[in-house]
């Protein structure tokens, strides 16, 4: 299957859907079901969203450092690695969607403000591999791409509970 490139606009929207789509799917779920009820394998709600969490610092992070500077070498984050190291996963889920949420709207912000040309600004990325240039868009994009499996996870569970 080929895969359709997503422009700015499909990316903003699908990004700014997908902690609102979060938010309203898990509203009516007891928080003690989102820690404990598996979804996915291994995973609970705390879990996946922990692991949205560490895709957005692994990645959309970058972001704002592209911008800063002019085409930087990156050194790549596995965000399997921060999903091990953080305390994510420890947080009730209600604060850890806050914080997603908060810095779900800041990216947001930053990429609504940007003008066409800065969407192609580059940057060097080091290790897992090859060097590669990632643009913003890469950046965005990946993220928009990636959430919405994890998104429908979520929801599977309020299906569940009516």
């Amino acid at each position: 299957m080929a895969r359709v490139e997503l422009g700015r606009e499909d990316v903003l929207a699908m990004l700014a859907e997908h902690p609102r789509r979060i938010a309203a799917a898990t509203a009516v779920v007891p928080a003690s079901r989102l820690k404990k009820e598996r979804i996915l394998g291994e995973w609970t709600a705390v879990d996946i969203l922990a692991h949205l969490r560490c895709c957005a610092d692994a990645r959309g992070e970058f972001i704002p450092r592209i911008l800063a500077e002019r085409r930087p070498t990156l050194r790549a984050i596995d965000p399997r690695t921060l999903f091990r190291d953080t305390a994510y996963r420890d947080l009730e889920f209600s604060d850890s969607l806050r914080a997603f949420t908060r810095q779900r709207a800041r990216l947001l912000k930053l990429l609504r403000s940007l003008p066409s040309r800065d969407w192609e600004r580059t940057a060097i990325v080091t290790g897992g591999g090859l060097s590669r240039e990632r643009t913003v868009l890469f950046y965005a994009a990946w993220l928009a791409r990636h959430e919405p499996a994890h998104v429908r996870h979520v929801e599977r569970l309020v299906s569940h509970t009516r």
